[in-house]
């Protein structure tokens, strides 16, 4: 059983958008894949590698605010 259902057309949406975590203190660059209502989160300046620079989570776009949303 897959977590991620299989891809049923040739193309997958994805938005692109822009966050600030206030408690990491951290801006994100963020990559929405609609289909699948996921999301990945990529640190946009780095001070030092840590093990949790690149996260992959479940969203659901409309409960959340984000800075700005680009193409």
């Amino acid at each position: 059983m897959s977590v991620v259902p299989s891809v049923e057309k040739d193309e997958i949406t994805i938005s692109m958008f822009l966050d600030w975590d206030k408690y990491k203190n951290c801006f994100y660059n963020n990559l929405y894949l609609e289909d699948y209502k996921v999301v990945i989160k990529i640190p946009l300046i780095k001070d030092k590698p840590r093990k949790d620079d690149l996260k992959i989570k479940k969203f659901n776009l409309a409960k959340y605010t984000y800075l700005v949303s680009y193409e």
